[in-house]
Parts: C-alpha cells; structure tokens; sequence
C-alpha cells in the first residue's frame, strides 16, 4: 500500500491550502486589487464594501496560504502580494480554465463584457510595437492612486468617472488603447464604449497593468 504521507501527498497538501485560499469571490477581488500594488486593510475594505473584520478575516487566510504579506506601519496594516509575477499568473490560468469549462462564465463574458467590445483586444506584445513608433495613445482608466503606484510606460491617466469630461481632448484619427485592472475589470469596457460612441478609434488591452509587469515588461511608477 502506497504512503498517504509521502513527499507527493505533503506537496500535494499545501497545494491544496492554496487552493482553498482561492476559494472566496473577495479573496480572488482582494487579489486583484492588491496586485495594482499594496494597500491598506481599510482601503481594501471600503473598495470591496466589507467590513474591516471580514476583510482582515480574507487576508488572513491568504497570508497563511503564502499569497499576502502584510507590512505594518504605525497603527496601520499594508497588504501586497507574495510572488507576485506568479500569483497573476496562477489567477489568468484560473480564468482561462473556466472560461472553457464553465458555461456561465461565457455567459457573462457574452452578456456584458462582449455586448460592450466584441472587437479583438490588442495583445501585450503589439501594443508594446505601437508604443515603439508612436502609433497611439495609451489611456489609464484606473483611479489615481494606482496609477501612481505603477503603470505602462507614457500611459495617460483619465478614471473613467472622468473620462467624459476629457472626451474633446480625443481626436478621430488617433487610436487609444484603454487598460485597466486585468482581463475582467470593467473599466476599460466601458471606456471604450464611451470613446467609440464619439468616434473615437479605441480598443482595449487584451488584459491590464498586473499582467503586463508579470509578463516583465516596463512599467512606470
């Protein structure tokens, strides 16, 4: 009878305690906001809309996974990620699994995302192309505070709460490439619905800012 304690089954355990931390809408949203950089627990909690004690409940079961440190500062405690390059990467592998096997999930992505941009986003690598020759303007839509902790390089900062009011300073015959959070954040969706709506040429990041800097490419702060 083979050992239920080998040294597969040991490796295979803490595997599973990162699979459990992963197992909690907030916790995968948590991850995603602190891979635009780290935060507080408080600015984590209000983003989300939990309460401090849940939200400190969720870090704590990712910091005992090993995907969350926390840094303290005074009274104050700062979250970022552990591994971070191979965290957005463990997170984009999830998304693409269960976008082929999970029949729901194509249901969103039809209903929301699609209805918004059904037009092929532009990978990491032309855009990087375009950015070389100077073929387009690069358009930031996350809010302020995480662009100032990083961003792609040259990229202009409008959130998009205040893209309408920027949307003269758009020009037809330039073309903008919108990112944001990551593959599913909805900010560049709309955005680009926005631009596009007043004849602006836009199209979207085929994903955002944490996969661009774990892809190792240049970023900003």
């Amino acid at each position: 009878m083979k050992s239920s304690s080998g040294p597969k089954q040991q490796i295979f355990s803490h595997l599973a305690e990162i699979a459990a931390a992963l197992a909690h809408p907030h916790r995968i949203e948590i991850i995603e906001l602190i891979a635009q950089g780290e935060r507080s627990v408080e600015d984590l909690a209000e983003r989300i809309g939990l309460s401090l004690s849940n939200t400190s409940r969720h870090l704590q079961v990712l910091r005992r996974a090993r995907l969350a440190a926390p840094r303290r500062e005074g009274k104050n405690m700062f979250y970022s990620l552990v591994s971070e390059t191979e965290v957005v990467t463990l997170l984009g592998s999830l998304g693409r699994v269960g976008e082929r096997n999970i029949a729901e999930i194509d249901q969103v992505l039809q209903a929301y995302f699609r209805a918004r941009d059904c037009l092929e986003p532009v990978s990491r690598l032309a855009l990087l192309e375009r950015l070389r020759d100077g073929s387009v303007t690069l358009l930031d839509v996350r809010p302020a505070d995480e662009f100032a902790r990083g961003h792609l390089p040259g990229a202009l900062n409008i959130p998009l709460d205040q893209l309408d009011a920027a949307l003269g300073g758009f020009t037809e015959n330039v073309q903008v490439v919108a990112y944001c959070r990551g593959p599913y954040c909805v900010l560049s969706y709309d955005a680009v619905a926005q631009l596009r709506a007043r004849g602006v040429r836009a199209i979207r990041l085929e994903d955002g800012y944490p996969e661009w800097k774990a892809a190792g490419l240049p970023v900003e702060t």
